[in-house]
């Protein structure tokens, strides 16, 4: 990437793939909708902003940038003028435009049905494909992310399957190259995503499928973002199946991606799942060592950054929690206990699922350190958090190994027996 005054905002365009003209279109046609005229922003401007040499756009193009980006004009790194302050952003008059608005109705969306994606009828399509459809395809992946956070990923493979659809079905119009393959990259994404609806669903036959069709599509996109998730992906896949020798060569060819190699923010996920896998396989000082390379690369990234959608999960709270995973794999209950403490003070509040998984955790250090009441009361919360939501299969099964744990330490076979009773309801599969 080219050296410039404002590096976050190059840093979005080069993740979006988008030049100085799709954004100066993208902002018109965002002006547009909340002034019913276009704007009249050029290439040249944005090379302005991209510069340094301009600062602080003007009040409609800071609004347009917000929806076009989902960013506030500063997080774009923009500074105020003097001691002007940035204005919250006035509400768009068109919801379909503005992802915070699409976020805040995805999660609390409470099934997968009730997401249809924002898919425009072949007959009113417009012939050539442009960076619109592509904003408006992403704004869909990031439903699907949103609703994940706060249910889960069980449930949505039919929606991500139709978003991949969609994508590739774009293909059939006239679009420039840089559009194609942006496409192509949405269609592993959406696919990918698929793939982890069903890993997170405890269904993993047919996740490997999905997830080789990924690895296709990120290399017609040309996309080592996408690949690198997808072999993240796998490596989950491959642990779950206790195949564990493959799951540590996923991850290192995760490790092994140009993105990986350049962002620490890539290379620490790559490191802790490469950690995990050896921590399965018993082998603990690698493990630790493979975990101490995670800490020590995401503590030198920068987390503001902007960064693609589905690795926004990962940061301090989430290596808090695969620090306790490993921890009470390598017979480490008590810094299990505390990494998952510190999982829960950093998560964010709409990480309802993964709070839920912490928590059960939690309760696994609890126990595996010989507090079988406190771990039980730590282990009600997980229901408490997804009341109202099915438990995704991932949770259960974690819920199982609870279960079994708690008949093997319980100082009697009552308490385990009375938190069998009481949650057998919401444990079951529904």
């Amino acid at each position: 990437m080219a050296e410039y005054g404002n590096r976050r905002l190059a840093a979005w365009m080069a993740q979006q793939d988008m030049s100085a003209g799709e954004l100066a279109d993208a902002v018109n046609r965002a002006i547009g909708r909340f002034t019913g005229r276009p704007g009249a922003t050029s290439p040249r401007t944005v090379f302005r902003w991209l510069s340094g040499e301009n600062k602080w756009p003007q009040a409609p193009q800071r609004r347009a940038l917000e929806m076009v980006t989902g960013r506030s004009a500063t997080d774009l790194g923009f500074v105020p003028r003097g001691t002007a302050k940035l204005s919250a952003p006035a509400p768009p008059e068109d919801p379909a435009v503005d992802r915070r608005t699409l976020l805040g109705a995805a999660a609390s969306t409470a099934t997968a049905a009730a997401l249809p994606l924002t898919a425009v009828p072949a007959a009113t399509r417009p012939h050539q494909v442009g960076t619109a459809d592509v904003l408006r395809l992403r704004d869909d992946v990031e439903r699907l992310a949103a609703l994940d956070a706060d249910r889960g990923g069980h449930g949505l493979e039919k929606a991500a399957l139709a978003g991949a659809a969609e994508a590739l079905r774009l293909q059939t119009h006239s679009a420039t190259q840089r559009v194609r393959q942006r496409l192509f990259s949405l269609a592993a994404d959406f696919t990918a995503t698929a793939a982890w609806s069903l890993i997170d669903a405890g269904q993993l036959d047919g996740a490997e499928r999905h997830l080789d069709r990924a690895l296709t599509l990120a290399g017609l996109a040309q996309d080592d973002d996408m690949a690198m998730q997808t072999w993240n992906l796998r490596a989950m896949l491959a642990r779950q199946r206790h195949h564990y020798p493959e799951a540590v060569a996923a991850a290192q060819a995760a490790r092994a991606t140009t993105i990986a190699r350049r962002n620490p923010l890539y290379a620490s996920l790559a490191h802790a799942r490469t950690a995990l896998a050896l921590a399965h396989s018993g082998d603990t000082r690698t493990a630790l060592a493979y975990l101490g390379r995670a800490e020590d690369t995401l503590a030198s990234a920068d987390l503001r950054e902007p960064r693609s959608t589905w690795i926004t999960f990962y940061g301090p709270a989430e290596l808090y929690s695969l620090t306790a995973i490993i921890q009470d794999l390598v017979g480490r209950p008590a810094e299990a206990e505390a990494a998952s403490h510190r999982a829960l003070a950093e998560l964010p509040h709409h990480y309802r699922r993964n709070r839920a998984h912490t928590t059960a955790r939690l309760a696994l250090a609890q126990l595996h350190q010989g507090d079988a009441e406190q771990a039980c009361t730590t282990s009600s919360r997980v229901f408490a958090l997804m009341a109202g939501t099915p438990l995704p299969g991932r949770l259960r099964l974690l819920l199982g190994d609870f279960q079994r744990d708690l008949i093997n330490h319980a100082p009697s076979a009552r308490l385990a027996q009375e938190w069998t009773d009481r949650y057998r309801t919401e444990w079951s599969p529904s």
